[in-house]
């Protein structure tokens, strides 16, 4: 009896700790970021389009002028290589406090890694912006 116990408590503990393991690596945190203003690495898996090999994502605000139409001359650059996410604030503020994202607008483009390669601080052209996503792909 005794020795039933003791594989019982011993299976109750080892699949506590898988359980716990799993929950744990379903949601992590926010990739750790360095010291800079702006995320350094995004979680793919937060963003639609996780399997495209670049991502632009534009962060706006309702209560902000200057986001008016970064998103639109952001979209131009979709498509099967590029996906292009717009994270507006209130309504995705999830997303802005998971990246500590302060203010808006702010773009990031970032590799299949989620490795940040490129930001936009504040209005952006489409030029600039169009310039640094080809850089960056033929790289």
């Amino acid at each position: 009896m005794t020795v039933r116990l003791a594989i019982a408590v011993a299976l109750f503990v080892v699949l506590s700790a898988v359980a716990w393991w799993l929950e744990r690596r379903r949601r992590a945190n926010a990739p750790s970021q360095g010291t800079t203003s702006t995320p350094e690495q995004l979680d793919r898996l937060d963003f639609d389009h996780a399997d495209a090999p670049w991502l632009v994502v534009v962060f706006t605000s309702d209560a902000c002028a200057s986001c008016e139409g970064l998103y639109e001359k952001a979209l131009p650059l979709a498509s099967e290589d590029v996906a292009v996410v717009e994270i507006g604030f209130p309504a995705r503020r999830a997303l802005h406090d998971r990246y500590h994202v302060q203010a808006a607008p702010m773009t990031l483009v970032a590799d299949h890694e989620g490795v940040v390669r490129a930001t936009f601080l504040g209005a952006f052209s489409a030029t600039d912006l169009w310039n640094a996503v080809a850089e960056l792909r033929s790289a």
